[in-house]
Parts: structure tokens; sequence; C-alpha cells
């Protein structure tokens, strides 16, 4: 155990003290720079990046193309978290909060804003009709576990994620302490797939779209490099239902928009239509010019 902290009477922001992401943590909201966002042609405006929170909301917009929802055309913008891209007044403007992802739907008038990814996911789930069970008494159960991602992927992401991949400093209490709530998420979910298809019984669903991104890509070796550390192999279930998801079309393209980091074959910084998918084009200008 190192030293004692001893937290201080009133404590103050040590704007230097957070690692990697020191540069965008504040204790303060609102708006840092004015900046204008971009608009495309479609209906819906993505303002996001291909985190597990963003890559969620791709993911869904590609399924509900590929089953031909059509009107689900949108236009996908990338946001730079790392350059502070969120703090824009514009953004600020969709969400308060300064989080991706952020949408504008532009089929009303005015456009709506809907912002927090599960809203986002319900949002176009009722809109389309899609990815939601069909019979009302499943439709709890979904819910249930929709939600139950969104309580529970701070502690993985802000939690086990911060502490073992990204502090500035290892220590062993809070990464013992979400490395054990991690695997108890881990089993939680396994016992849940050990007599389901998906997560919520044998439709796919929304949940199934929320919670994939972070512990699907989690066991997949895809977050934090700590598939070895946290033994995923024995979520024999979680395993299975994760490479289920990871085969889907819609998923491998939903997984490369908005995405700006790791092997270039897999990233397309901004989505217009399903062209860009076969030409990256504006990611092929832009390696060769950096």
């Amino acid at each position: 155990m190192s030293d004692t902290y001893t937290p201080p009477k009133v404590w103050t922001w040590d704007q230097e003290n957070g690692g990697e992401w020191a540069s965008t943590n504040r204790p303060i909201a609102g708006a840092t720079h004015d900046k204008e966002l971009p608009v495309g042609d479609h209906p819906f405006q993505l303002y996001s990046l291909a985190t597990p929170n963003g890559v969620k909301v791709t993911v869904m917009f590609e399924e509900l193309l590929a089953a031909g929802h059509s009107d689900a055309e949108y236009d996908a913008w990338l946001i730079r978290i790392g350059d502070g891209d969120q703090f824009g007044s514009d953004f600020v403007d969709i969400n308060p909060n300064s989080k991706i992802p952020a949408l504008l739907d532009h089929t009303t008038t005015p456009p709506t804003r809907v912002f927090e990814s599960a809203s986002i996911l319900l949002h176009l789930a009722e809109k389309f009709n899609a990815f939601l069970p069909s019979d009302p008494a499943k439709r709890p159960e979904m819910f249930n576990w929709l939600f139950w991602q969104m309580g529970s992927a701070p502690y993985l992401g802000g939690g086990f994620g911060h502490f073992y991949a990204y502090a500035p400093e290892k220590f062993q209490y809070p990464i013992d302490r979400f490395t054990m709530e991690t695997k108890r998420q881990l089993d939680v979910l396994d016992r849940q797939l050990a007599d389901n298809t998906f997560i919520s019984g044998e439709d796919y669903t929304i949940a199934d779209i929320a919670i994939w991104p972070w512990y699907g890509q989690l066991v997949l070796g895809r977050l934090y490099d700590a598939a070895e550390f946290l033994d995923v192999e024995s979520y024999t279930n979680v395993m299975r239902w994760a490479k289920q998801i990871d085969a889907r079309p819609a998923v491998q393209r939903g997984r490369m928009v908005n995405r700006a980091f790791g092997d270039l074959e897999l990233q397309l910084h901004e989505r217009h239509s399903a062209a860009d998918f076969d030409t990256q084009t504006q990611d092929k200008l832009q390696s060769e010019t950096t």
C-alpha cells in the first residue's frame, strides 16, 4: 500500500493530476470556445467518436439501414475529444454534458437534440419500431438490461479502465476494487446468457447494441489490453455472444464509423453514405498528407 492520502478540507482542482485525459477533464461545465458544427444532407446528424458509447449509436444506425429502414440515413461527424471538440459551443448546445455521442434529429422542426447513448438508442428504436421486443410483456426485461448497462459501464470504463490503463500511477486498491466489480459484472452477464441467445431473450435488441461495445469488445480483447488480466475466456457465454454479434456486418461497419485510432483499415473518420465503407476516401487522403 502507498502512503495514505488525507483529503483536504476543501478540494481544489490540480489541472496536471489526471493522467492521459487530464487536458479534457475539468470540474466545470459549459463551452470553452465557439465552434460551429457541420451539417450534412441526411435526416440524422451524429457527432461522435468510436469509443464504446459512440459505437452503440453507429451500430444502431447501420443495423437500421441493414434492416431496410432507408429513412435512417445519417451523417456521422468526428468529434476529437482529445482536442476538446466536445467543449465547442454548438456541441454543448446539443449536449450540455459535453460527452459523445450527440444527435440532431432533423425529421422534426425545429430539430430534436438527443444525448446520452441509451436515450439515442431508444429514440431511434421507437422512431423506427425496430430492435424492441414486439411482445409488450418482454419490454421490461429489455429495459432492465439497457439501464443495467448505463449504470454498470462507468465502473468498467471510469473505474477499471482508468486505474488499470490510464491513471498516471498504478495503485493496487482501486485496481483491485474495480477489477472485482468488472468481473462480477461479467459473471452477471455470463449467467444471463447461459439460458438466452441474446441479452434479454431470443431477440436481438437495443440492450445487446448497448452492452456489446463495452463488454463484448472487452472479452474480445479490444479494451484496455486487459483480456488476460481479467481471464475473459472463463466467461464462455459472454464470449459466445460477443463473437456472434461481432460477426454481424452492420456491427462491423458501425465500429468503424468515427474511428480515428488503431488500424487504418478499420477507420472511417466521417460517414455520409454506405459507399464510404468501400472507399474510405477521406481517411486515405488524410493519411497520405500526414
